[in-house]
Order: C-alpha cells, then structure tokens, then sequence
C-alpha cells in the first residue's frame, strides 16, 4: 500500500507538477524630512548625495525583509542608517536646542500587537530608534524621557555616547543664525567643534530632516518608527510628534504612518492614527486619507508630509510643503527614491 500511494503521488507530480512558489512579499517605505527642498537651490552634488543616503536606507531595511526578517527589524535597521548620516536631522545630524545642546526623540510601533515605545529629549543615546524598542520590549512603559531615558538605556547595554558625538558645524551654524535672527543669546560653542563655518548651505534646513520608515513583512506584520532632532532653536525642553504615539508615529493591523513637519499640528490632529482610522473603518484609499489629513495640517497653518503602508503593500506619501526625501522598495521592485514635490514616484497601490 505504501508502495502503490508513493507512486500515486510521484505519478501526480509528473502529470500536475506543482505552481512555482511565489515570492514572500513585503514592502518598505521611509522619509528623511519635509520642507523647503528646492531644486533651484540644490547643488548637484548635494541632490546625488541625499538620493544616495535614502537609497542606502531603503536598502538596509529591504535586506532584512528580503531575509525573511521582521518589519521592526527592518524599520530600526533604516532608521539607525539614517541616525548615524548628518544629512538628516536625526541622531548625529540632529540640531541644537537654544541652549546648544542636542536633545533627540524616537517612536516605534508594532502594528501586529499595537505595543509601542517611545524617548524624548534623549542626549547620550547613540540610536534613539533602538532605546525607543527597549521601551516598548523591556521596560513595562511606553514613553520614557531626558536622563531617566538614557539611563534605561545604559541599563538595558544600548551604546551611549558623549553629548559631542551629535554635534555637527553645519547644525551649529544653523542654531547661530537663528538665535540671532530671534535675538536671542547665543550659547557657548560645545567642545569638538572649530571655528569654521560650515560650507554646506542647504536652504531652509533646520525646517526638515526627521526620519521615518514603515514597512511589512513577509508574514504580513506591519510596523512603523520615527526619529527627529527636533527643532533648531527649541526652547524649554519642547517635544513634538514623533515620540507621541498616534501623531507622528503609529502603526495597527492594517496600516502604519511616520509624519514628519511641524508637529504642534501633527499632535492636535492625532494625524497618523487618523489616517489609519480612514483607511481602515472608512475605507478610504490610503493615498486619500493621507493627503486628507496632510489638508487639515495646512488648513491650520502647519506644513510637512506623511508616509502611509498598508497591509497589502501600497504605499503613499503626502506632503504640502516643496519637497520631501522619500524612497520604497518591494520584493519585486529595488529602491526608489524622491526628493522634490514634482518628482514623479509610482508607488505600490498607485493606479
């Protein structure tokens, strides 16, 4: 009997040989910042050095997905790639408070359990992103702030750093001209930094620059996570959305979002949570309810942008401001990326 089913089964893959398996499917999405990106005030090389930068981002969390790896791996392996490149304004390109000091928040989000973590005003931390998951994995709390965050995370064995390792003269620079548009004191310079000016003018910059990705993977787990410096110049210890859970960062069953922009705004509206909320109770396309609510955001005077993933793989990015640095990758598609408002980006879900 064995013997006449063995052959059965080997005679019915000859006559029905079986379909190719298909790939597993994931995508990832990711933003390095909205704001005043002009191409006219962009140099070449600069325009080819931040594609570059977002290229390797979107690469670094497509490889673990391509392994078969988890989206919060994936969106932690972008995020720190992103925290460690001046270019954004995160981790060692953030910018200085009006005190001259960096002061660093970061979110995560697992869509699948909907556990979150989250830092604010973090100094010595070398990687917000990963102290943000400590959070949400190892601490019993969602959202942890200043010296006590830093101290979780030594305690937990997250590499910290001296302050000086964030600071960077084109950031500096930035802080100077505005302390002094504002009138403002200015504060001693940090040690490790000269006395040149920094010869890299982008335009507008301390506007832009927070990081974001999301992403799902091959089992169909969505996450999402964000990290900023913040804003230059900021004063009395503010926060904005990214370590606020449901404003710049979220991510459910269904969908996840990073925002980055004017977060004053991005909190009141809840936005990330309630471009979730359209997509999945009101049934809204993703790519509408993302612009829906970045409308809101401009309607009440804030400007920036949002990246949207659905469980499905589509994705959309919104923005009311000229530009945004963005990318996307899939299992069937290798990085792409975008820069300026008018740049065309076909996107998974796109028409």
């Amino acid at each position: 009997m064995i013997c006449r089913l063995t052959l059965a089964a080997l005679l019915a893959a000859v006559a029905f040989p079986a379909a190719a398996q298909e790939a597993p499917r994931w995508t990832i999405a990711i933003h390095g910042g909205a704001g005043t990106i002009e191409r006219s005030q962009m140099t070449p090389e600069r325009d080819a050095e931040y594609r570059a930068a977002l290229t390797a981002a979107v690469e670094a969390g497509a490889e673990v997905l391509r392994d078969g790896g988890s989206s919060l791996d994936a969106v932690q392996a972008a995020i720190e790639l992103m925290e460690d490149n001046p270019l954004f304004n995160a981790g060692r390109g953030a910018v200085f408070t009006a005190e001259g000091t960096n002061s660093l928040d970061a979110a995560i989000m697992d869509g699948a359990t909907l556990e979150a973590g989250a830092v604010a005003g973090v100094s010595r931390t070398r990687h917000p992103i990963a102290l943000a998951r400590a959070v949400m994995e190892q601490s019993g709390h969602v959202l942890l702030a200043g010296e006590g965050a830093d101290a979780f995370a030594a305690s937990v064995g997250l590499e910290q750093v001296d302050p000086s390792f964030f600071y960077t003269q084109r950031r500096w620079d930035q802080l100077i001209e505005v302390l002094t548009a504002r009138g403002l004191p200015l504060p001693a310079r940090p040690a490790g930094l000269g006395q040149e000016i920094s010869a890299v003018r982008d335009p507008d910059d301390h506007r832009f620059g927070t990081v974001g990705v999301v992403a799902v993977d091959s089992q169909g787990h969505i996450a999402a996570g964000t990290s900023t410096g913040g804003t230059t110049a900021k004063r009395w210890g503010r926060v904005g959305d990214t370590p606020v859970i449901g404003a710049g960062t979220w991510a459910g069953r269904g969908c996840a979002v990073s925002a980055t922009g004017t977060g004053e705004y991005f909190i009141r509206l809840t936005v990330a949570r309630d471009i979730c909320n359209l997509n999945d109770l009101n049934d809204m396309p993703i790519a509408e309810a993302a612009e829906a609510m970045i409308s809101e955001v401009g309607a009440m005077g804030g400007d920036g942008g949002v990246i949207a993933l659905t469980a499905d793989g589509s994705v959309a990015f919104s923005m009311n401001t000229s530009g945004m640095y963005r990318g996307w990758a899939n299992q069937d598609t290798a990085a792409r990326v975008a820069i300026y408002a008018d740049d065309v980006l076909e996107t998974p879900g796109d028409d």
